[in-house]
């Protein structure tokens, strides 16, 4: 995930390429149709833009005649519109889409069950129970600090002042931090989700330390990776976001340190559904196949540092270990029944 301050409008990339690649002596992560299929389907995804292009471009390198209209923006906003276009759909397929937003959308009876072509390679946890599943996840991304250093250092404080949670309580950082609105942005639901998990959530205590980190923030904006630019720019002093902006900014040069919160991270799954309607393109189902191939998962690995298969290599802050420990303990079907009171409980808290 990339770029982007503030508010990221839904864009539509009408992208067709290339030539036809069939696959011989494959991985059967890699299996796609023998025959050439067509048509034109609309694609809603909560990607980046700039991964969510080059990974539709790879995938009209074996499949040209294949247009792929894609409409990409936040996580709320993604599912907010999936929901009021419930009656009408406009898309064919969700992809890269927070898990906990499709289980909302499982709720409503708006998946249509598919079992893609390799689904034996991805990990229970990463998938829907029903067989055939609902949907079936890709990657997980989670809560990381995106701190830039001579800010900090103008502050008074040090890279090891910020190392956890109640570190972003420190009275220096009053309007010093970024932090993304969870009703428009996956990111930052699940770090809302993340301390009340943290903190119980059969308690008050995770509302009240959101209390008093709001006492420090600037502003929430609309996008998970822009508190990451934020942060990058100088634009504030620590950003709350997740770790592949923040690591692309520090791989660019920006004077930026990457810090995963010791207790732990909020997280979710990024994953891909079939939105049901009347009349399924087969195109559609071709561009779910696709999209966990081993090909379409190598690239997704290089942005995250866990994939669905379970397969993976090092990552900045994790090397020699399992990215997989930084996760909290979640219960997904708690957080998508209590989705809409956990918004409606921090609009009105810090909604103003």
């Amino acid at each position: 995930m990339i770029h982007a301050k503030g508010y990221w409008k839904a864009k539509l990339v009408s992208l067709a390429v290339l030539a036809v690649l069939l696959f011989t002596g494959c991985g059967a992560g890699d299996r796609v149709e023998a025959s050439p299929v067509s048509g034109e389907i609309t694609v809603y995804t909560a990607i980046e833009n700039v991964l969510a292009g080059r990974l539709v471009e790879t995938f009209n390198a074996h499949y040209p005649d294949i247009t792929v209209n894609l409409v990409r923006d936040s996580t709320g906003v993604i599912t907010s519109r999936l929901i009021a276009e419930a009656a009408n759909p406009q898309a064919d397929v969700v992809w890269g889409t927070a898990a906990s937003s499709l289980m909302v959308l499982e709720a409503m009876d708006m998946l249509e069950p598919f079992a893609p072509t390799g689904l034996d390679r991805i990990l229970p946890m990463f998938r829907a129970e029903s067989n055939p599943p609902t949907w079936v996840g890709i990657t997980a991304w989670e809560t990381a600090f995106i701190v830039n250093l001579p800010e900090l250092e103008a502050l008074g404080l040090t890279i090891d002042d910020i190392r956890c949670y109640v570190d972003l309580l420190r009275p220096e950082l009053q309007g010093n931090i970024i932090m993304p609105n969870p009703a428009s942005s996956g990111t930052g639901f699940l770090t809302v989700v993340g301390l009340l998990e943290l903190y119980g959530r059969d308690t008050d205590a995770g509302w009240e330390f959101m209390d008093r980190l709001h006492e420090n923030v600037q502003d929430y904006i609309h996008s998970g990776a822009g508190p990451a630019n934020m942060a990058a720019t100088g634009e504030t002093v620590v950003g709350i976001s997740f770790g592949f902006p923040g690591i692309s900014r520090l791989q660019e040069g920006a004077p930026v340190a990457v810090v995963f919160p010791e207790r732990g991270s909020g997280w979710d799954m990024e994953a891909n559904a079939l939105i049901r309607q009347d009349e399924i393109h087969p195109a559609a189902q071709t561009f779910l196949n696709w999209a966990i191939s081993d090909e379409a998962m190598a690239i997704y690995n290089e942005a995250f540092p866990i994939i669905s298969t379970g397969e993976g290599g090092s990552y900045y802050g994790f090397e020699g270990q399992n990215p997989v420990d930084q996760l909290i303990d979640k219960c997904f079907v708690w957080i998508a029944s209590n989705r809409e009171s956990i918004l409606a409980e921090w609009n009105r808290r810090y909604g103003g």
